[in-house]
């Protein structure tokens, strides 16, 4: 969607020549509206006055060609208090009206609401709004919308805003498209070749570790579950660099289970298609690497996804079976639908050699942290309080919003097996607990923090569909950092050469150049 920011108040929108005009109004404001003289507040004064229409949160009304007013259509939006998460559903509120025919220009006035107003939200909210798939739809039709103006009262105070709120918008409407698509369609090489692309861009480059180069470096938790699909697996590690090598990055490491039949531990066939958003954790990496394409921080990020499918096949992993994991530890497969976890923790001992101010992982892991917060808030874990509050706010001012978990040792006892250092199940009680225990034995003394965005990452029934969350909560975490991340405690490792990985896996089999 091409955006537009453009000084406006409500005089200004009520001449602006387009095909519907969006007036989101508040509470607080209407009494200051009523008083001015303008076709817009004569028309909210005519409207509330006729009882058509409130400044409550969630009503609308749809109005044509209305005397004094350029646009086509207005629709005049309740926003309550003015909130950004009453902006949001708002916004998201007006998808039938920008998806339509013959709109090809939409403003929408935020002027009302004064500079308080949530630019970049407004921005985000809109896109997601006009987003809809398309790749695998024969008669689909793009939307006819083309552009959006968003009027504020100054533009120069709202730059910034605006600007975060187009990149974060590109960055989840990636994810997203990621997320939706089948898994024929998103397979490890084609999650590959999109973080390629996404490695042309200024300050990045990438590096893919084919089987050969993910067996060198002893990652045999993430062939387990691999070794039963004709898909070859892919390592992916984006990188990048918006600041001194000295500086120590932020490692994201994102699941990226292409599709997840259970394994030998075959799952309900019931729903069983949504399994292709198990990459949504890996798909919000490439999201954020696609905003910070946009934005360049000064900041350095590494992004980690062990991609590949779970599937049933004779070659498949064996409940009982014992696997080795990269930094040594072994673990009996209990469960082989509890493959999320083995793929992560070669992943976390990877991200180690990195030295991470912080180290976090980003999966649709467990159906126990649905039914523990639904698909409001992600599940969050962290081994450092600092950190957690860092991504509590961070959700908070994105409005991708999460939950801090417990992690107390006596969680982890459920894992011990005897034949193996660990099982990779604990039972059914705090299920999302117990994983979030199984992965923090592989992350050393990192400052180390877990998202399971079981919930949040999609929506089912008639709104099925990747969400491209947290996207806009690791954006924001990211930007919060980018004045404080410490320096690494010794020179930082080499990151960009092109040949073959050897055991240290200090070389890969492709790279992009920046």
């Amino acid at each position: 969607m091409n955006f537009e920011l453009k000084t406006l108040d409500l005089a200004g929108a009520a001449s602006a020549r387009c095909d519907v005009l969006l007036v989101p109004v508040a509470q607080p404001q209407v009494q200051a509206l009523q008083a001015d003289t303008g076709a817009l507040s004569a028309l909210l004064n005519s409207a509330i006055q006729h009882e058509d229409f409130s400044a409550e949160a969630g009503k609308q009304l749809h109005l044509y060609q209305v005397a004094n007013v350029a646009a086509r259509r207005v629709l005049l939006l309740g926003v309550g208090q003015g909130s950004a998460r009453e902006l949001r559903n708002a916004l998201l509120g007006t998808a039938p009206y920008l998806k339509g025919e013959g709109v090809r220009h939409a403003v929408l006035c935020l002027s009302a609401l004064g500079e308080q107003a949530d630019v970049a939200g407004a921005v985000q909210s809109l896109d997601e709004a006009c987003y809809q798939y398309q790749l695998t739809k024969s008669k689909a039709k793009p939307i006819a919308l083309q552009k959006i103006t968003v009027g504020v009262p100054d533009k120069r105070k709202a730059s910034a805003a605006f600007a975060q709120g187009q990149a974060i918008a590109l960055g989840q409407q990636l994810a997203r498209e990621w997320g939706n698509r089948p898994a024929n369609h998103a397979t490890p090489t084609a999650l590959a070749k999109a973080a390629q692309e996404l490695a042309k861009a200024p300050q990045m480059n990438c590096r893919i570790h084919g089987p050969k180069e993910v067996a060198k470096l002893g990652m045999h938790a993430f062939m387990a579950v691999a070794q039963g699909s004709k898909e070859p697996l892919q390592f992916i590690e984006l990188h990048y660099q918006g600041a001194g090598k000295e500086q120590a990055p932020v490692v994201l490491v994102g699941k990226g289970i292409t599709f997840d039949t259970g394994g030998i531990s075959l799952k309900p066939a019931a729903a069983m298609d949504e399994m292709k958003f198990d990459m949504c954790g890996a798909a919000s990496v490439l999201g954020v690497f696609r905003a910070l394409a946009e934005l360049q921080p000064r900041i350095n990020v590494v992004g980690l996804i062990p991609a590949c499918e779970n599937m049933p096949d004779g070659g498949a992993v064996k409940p009982g079976d014992v696997v080795t994991s990269m930094d040594g530890q072994t673990i009996e497969i209990l469960n082989t639908d509890a493959e999320g976890r083995l793929v992560l923790c070669d992943a976390l001992t990877y991200a180690q050699r990195f030295e991470p101010s912080a180290l976090i992982d980003i999966a649709t892991l467990t159906g126990a942290c649905v039914i523990a917060l639904g698909g409001v808030r992600s599940g969050m874990y962290a081994s450092c309080d600092e950190l957690a509050q860092q991504l509590q706010q961070a959700g908070e001012s994105a409005q991708d919003l999460c939950w801090r978990m417990p992690l107390d040792e006596e969680y982890g006892e459920g894992l011990k097996s005897n034949f193996a250092d660990m099982g990779n199940v604990a039972g059914r009680a705090a299920g999302s607990i117990t994983a979030a225990k199984f992965l923090q034995r592989f992350v050393g003394k990192s400052r180390w923090a877990h998202l399971d965005i079981a919930g949040t990452a999609w929506k089912e029934g008639n709104a099925k569909g990747a969400t491209g969350r947290p996207v806009g909560l690791l954006v924001h975490y990211l930007l919060g950092q980018t004045t404080s991340a410490p320096a690494k405690a010794a020179a930082a490792k080499p990151t960009t050469t092109k040949k073959a990985s050897g055991k240290d896996g200090r070389k890969s089999s492709t790279a992009k150049k920046k």
